[in-house]
């Protein structure tokens, strides 16, 4: 398969992101804290963080769709070295510094790297299944 399958990606993004927000309710018992977080930053509120929350869950799962075929391993493999990836370089070195927790979130506490990355493998769990493409097809 060499095209994005769309609806298998937007599913697996908003699947993930309740995942990964399940992940974080766990973790911090509070729901929806990203989405707090995107209302106040940008004084739009509460349903604006949910909007824009799920729209980049489900933007990194169809970027995913469409660089799966190229990045290495097994399927499962690809998903986590994605959301690894993408967790460090958008999550820990910009958008947490941008928030003023320092890198990782280390000055908010010394388990938010840890934290962060097990909300994103949390994510990653609907795009090692939803995510379709043929491995065989492929010159790997």
């Amino acid at each position: 398969m060499k095209t994005i399958q769309w609806k298998n990606a937007i599913i697996a993004g908003i699947i993930g992101t309740i995942l990964f927000d399940l992940a974080g309710l766990a973790f911090t018992g509070t729901w929806w804290d990203i989405p707090e977080i995107l209302g106040a930053k940008t004084g739009l509120g509460l349903a604006y963080g949910v909007i824009a929350h799920y729209s980049n869950g489900i933007l990194l799962a169809i970027l995913f769709a469409g660089i799966a075929p190229s990045l290495w391993g097994p399927k499962w493999l690809r998903a986590i070295i994605f959301v690894i990836a993408e967790t460090v370089a958008l999550v820990w070195l910009f958008m947490l510094p941008l928030l003023g927790a320092g890198v990782a979130g280390l000055d908010m506490s010394p388990m938010m790297p840890i934290i962060t990355i097990i909300r994103h493998l949390a994510y990653a769990i609907p795009l090692i299944f939803l995510i379709q493409y043929d491995l065989k097809s492929l010159k790997i």
